[in-house]
Formats: structure tokens, sequence, C-alpha cells
């Protein structure tokens, strides 16, 4: 929808909204600034919520009657409406009655926003958008997604990323740019002034958690300049220190600080006040490898074996945001923090070189899972797997859902074989089934876990299935009836010898649950 629609709606000698001007090109740079939202207020014939993204020289716009959703999967019907001009991003004030849109609009939330994929506008043109906003009040990953309906104008938006908290009444009622309350804004009142405060000492700003850059898997190294880091085999964690204390988060926001509270201490001790760090907590195995077996065994008390924080990047340090400096600079940084640490359980990640054969054939020889690669002028992007982050690894492992379990046989006690699989869209798809990692308590360990979850019905798509070639599973309907089937949430680490042509795994060996992940991200990982 082009400005000329926004301009023929409205009589600029009658509304203070901005005229309708193209936004002038950005000049060409190396690191371009993230685009622009802004979510309005607005107090129309009906309350609404107004959804504006920066894109292609103006705010695509769309009419949200119930708000932005704030848990995951939640949906909202959104209206896509005419486009506005860059510079209604600022605009905040009452529209006269009688006009188009009569009536007061608040800057409820505004800030920047990341696709998920480079182009955005084809992507709008076919029907759906990822994003990830980076607001005041809304953070995280919601999509937009046209109906199929005659109505080309009906989408929803999606909350895509884990749940918010509730925002407060007090919040809802405030601009994120003035301070003022929708009844303020009518009355033409201006923005609340600063009240006079005695000088305190200064205490660390409050921190957020902020969901963590990804890696993107590939075949081989790619060209250009790029660093390599050994891949940890632990839980990813975000690290928050702040007035409030020490936060440590898995990548879905799970608290880990109660499992792993000697690393919050050592945390705490950190010379700083306050400091955004992300790494992978990871227990060593006596050849200094790390194992998440082994991570595992001493989450459950069942081992006590080395545990560490290896952290590998930077992304706040006492009061300053570092996520557009390139990452040679937010590492220097992070190594200077940690060097009075030593060899303590908070440690440095170290970029190991640039030569990715060479490394990888050292990686090889030590047993290790492999390795991480990163763009050494690359910046910190929130909660995406653009590619500036690449993973090669030696060994294929990665997570899959339980989704049900064989009757033991034997001398097996329990069950036989769990049966796992992975997303595609809205179906879980079988991919096999897994009989091996498993001691006796374990057996017993994940029995238990299953009762409550147990189900009648069969959670996987594409079963039953006949055997279909070498590799291929007999599932037919009548082995199914001696299965137990669970409801698909619980999230598994296998490690494989192959994937078939008929998409099973083969050899695979059980390595422990991911309370970490959630089961509704799990899909099977394709190399570039």
């Amino acid at each position: 929808m082009s400005l000329e629609v926004y301009a023929r709606k409205r009589d600029f000698k009658k509304t203070a909204e901005p005229p309708a001007t193209p936004a002038p090109a950005r000049r060409a740079r190396a690191k371009p600034a993230a685009p622009r939202f802004v979510v309005q207020k607005h107090a129309a014939t009906r309350l609404h919520f107004d959804l504006r993204l920066e894109l292609d020289g103006a705010l695509k716009s769309w009419a949200v009657p119930k708000g932005m959703p704030l848990k995951h999967g939640e949906k909202r019907l959104a209206v896509h409406v005419e486009d506005h001009p860059v510079s209604y991003i600022d605009f905040e004030g009452t529209i006269p009655k009688g006009e188009y849109g009569g009536g007061t609009v608040m800057v409820w939330d505004t800030g920047t926003y990341i696709a998920d994929t480079a182009s955005p506008a084809e992507d709008l043109a076919k029907g759906k958008l990822h994003f990830t906003l980076h607001g005041k009040k809304l953070r995280g990953a919601w999509h937009l997604v046209r109906l199929r309906s005659t109505e080309e104008n009906q989408w929803l938006v999606i909350r895509g990323g884990e749940d918010l908290e509730p925002i407060s009444a007090r919040r809802d009622d405030a601009s994120a740019t003035s301070g003022r309350s929708m009844k303020a804004i009518s009355a033409g009142g201006a923005a609340p002034a600063a009240k006079t405060k005695k000088t305190k000492p200064a205490v660390a700003p409050s921190l957020a958690f902020v969901e963590p850059m990804m890696a993107r898997l590939v075949t081989e190294p790619p060209p250009g300049e790029w660093g390599y880091e050994i891949k940890f085999d632990g839980y990813r964690a975000l690290a928050v220190k702040d007035a409030s204390g020490v936060r440590l988060f898995s990548r879905n926001q799970k608290n880990l600080g109660d499992k792993f509270p000697e690393v919050v201490e050592a945390l705490a001790a950190l010379a700083t006040r306050a400091a955004i760090l992300d790494g992978e907590l990871v227990a060593l195995d006596p050849t200094g490898r790390s194992s998440f077996q082994l991570l595992q065994a001493a989450e459950i008390g069942e081992e006590r074996p080395p545990l560490y924080y290896y952290v590998f990047d930077l992304l706040h340090l006492d009061g300053k945001n570092l996520l557009d400096l390139p990452l040679t600079e937010r590492k220097a940084r992070l190594e200077k923090l940690l060097k009075p640490q030593g060899a303590g359980l908070i440690r440095f990640s170290a970029t190991l070189g640039t030569d990715a054969e060479a490394l990888l054939q050292h990686a090889r020889r030590a047993g290790l899972e492999g390795l991480i690669g990163k763009q050494l002028d690359s910046r910190y992007e929130i909660g995406r797997r653009g590619g500036a982050w690449i993973k090669l690894k030696l060994h294929q492992e990665q997570e899959f859902i339980i989704g049900g379990y064989t009757p033991p046989a034997g001398s097996r006690s329990h069950f036989g074989a769990l049966l796992v699989g992975v997303r595609e869209g809205r179906d879980l798809v079988f991919v096999g089934k897994v009989g091996t990692g498993f001691d006796q308590k374990l057996l017993g360990d994940l029995h238990a876990r299953f009762a409550p979850m147990l189900q009648d019905a069969c959670p996987f798509a594409n079963l039953p299935v006949k055997r279909s070639a070498r590799y291929g599973e007999a599932m037919t309907a009548a082995v199914m009836k001696r299965c137990h089937w669970v409801r698909p949430v619980l999230v598994c680490q296998l490690r494989f010898a192959e994937w078939t042509r008929d998409n099973r795994l083969r050899q695979p060996v059980f390595l422990g649950l991911r309370e970490d992940k959630k089961a509704s991200a799990v899909v099977r990982e394709r190399a570039a």
C-alpha cells in the first residue's frame, strides 16, 4: 500500500499527523542501522493498537484490536492498513473528531526490529514475516501470517518467543517516549516533570534477559575473515549481573542459578557493577573434554565432575551496550574482565585461530564435538541465526522430541526404546527409536517422568508406516498397539551415525534430557 492512500484519507490542515512524505534514502554504511518499529495505542471509535514496521522508506502497518500477544503461540487478529510515513513513528497526540482515525494516539512502545531473513519485503508479499522486536516493553520473536481468505488485509500476529511478563496497568497507560497517560495526551498535557531528588550514589542499571545469538550449521568452512572457537557440549547460558544480583538463564530463559549456585557465586565476584555475558555451562571429563552426559549426571547429583562456565561474548558492561561493537572488540573487553579470575570457575573462551581446516584436524584428534566459527567484525544479533556465526560438527548430534516408548524385552525393565521425532510445521514427524545410552537408574527415572504424560493417541503425524528401505522403521498398526504414547513435551539429546534416505536415525545413542530447550522449537538441523 503506497503513501497516496494515507494522504488521501487525511486533511493535514486539520490533523497534526505528519504529511505523506517518503523517508530519504539512507546513506550506504558498512553496518546499516536496524530498522525501527512503533506500537501506538489508539483510542479511535474503538480502542486498539497499531503495529508499524519500518521497511522500504515507509511504515508497514497493522491494526491489532486486542493488542500484541505476549504468551508463546498466542494469536491476535491484525488488519493490514495503509502505509504510514516514517515520521509517524514519533507521532503522539489527538486526531480531531470527524477526521479519519479521530481520537488519542500514544507511542505505547518503540525500538528496533530484526527480520529473520534478508528479504522482509519479499516475505511480506508472500504472506509471512518472522521478526524480533527490541523495544522498551516488547522484546522477542513474533510472526505475521496472512490468512487465506477473500480479504487480503486479514492477518494474524503470533507470539513466537518465550512468554513475556504481563504488562502492568501503569506501564500499559504510560507512553514509551513521554511517559504521559492517554488522559494527559488527550488533554494536551506535557510530559510529567522529573521530580527533584537528593543526589544518591550511582547504582548499576537494571538489566533484562537477552535472547542469545545462534549459529547456523554448515558442512564446510566459508571464505572470509572468520575466527574459530571450541564447540562445547553443555548448556548455553546467559549471565545477567546488576544491582539486584546475579541471574543465570538458559537460552529459553529458564532459571539455571538454583542448579548451579557455585557459578552464580563466582559471577558475583566479577569486578563489574553490571554485565551481560554469553557462554556455555560444561562438565569436563578426565581428559578435559566437555561431556553433556556428565553434566546431566552432575545436575541430578549422581556424579561431581568439574563444572565451568566458559564465556565467549560480552553484551553489556557497566552501562554500555556492546551489541554493535565488532566481535574482536567485545572479546578483548571480555578477556580483560575475566583475566583476574585466572583458571577459576569462570573461564574465557578464546578464539583459537582462523585456519579452520587445521583446527578441525586438531579438534578431531582431541575428540571434540566441533568448532564454532564467527565473523571477526560481526555485531551481536539478538535471537538471530543470521549466518555471522556458524557451527562445524565432527559428530552428528542434536535435540529430538520424545513421543512414546516401546515395552521392555528380555532382562530390561521399564521400557525398551524411546520413539522420537522433530517438528515439521505443525506436525511431529517420527524419525526413529533409540534404545541405547541408558543405565538402570535412568530407565526408572524416565519411566516415572512419562507416567503423568501418557495419552491414548499417537502424536506422530507419519505413523503407522511399513519398512520401506534398508534402514526404514517397521511401525505398522499392529506394532503400534504395543507402544505407549506420551505428550510430546520432553526434549532429549541424541548422538547418531547419520540420517538415512528415509529420514530415519541410524545408530542413535541417548545422551540426556534437554530441560533448556522447548519442544516447539525442535526441528531437523540441516547444514547449509
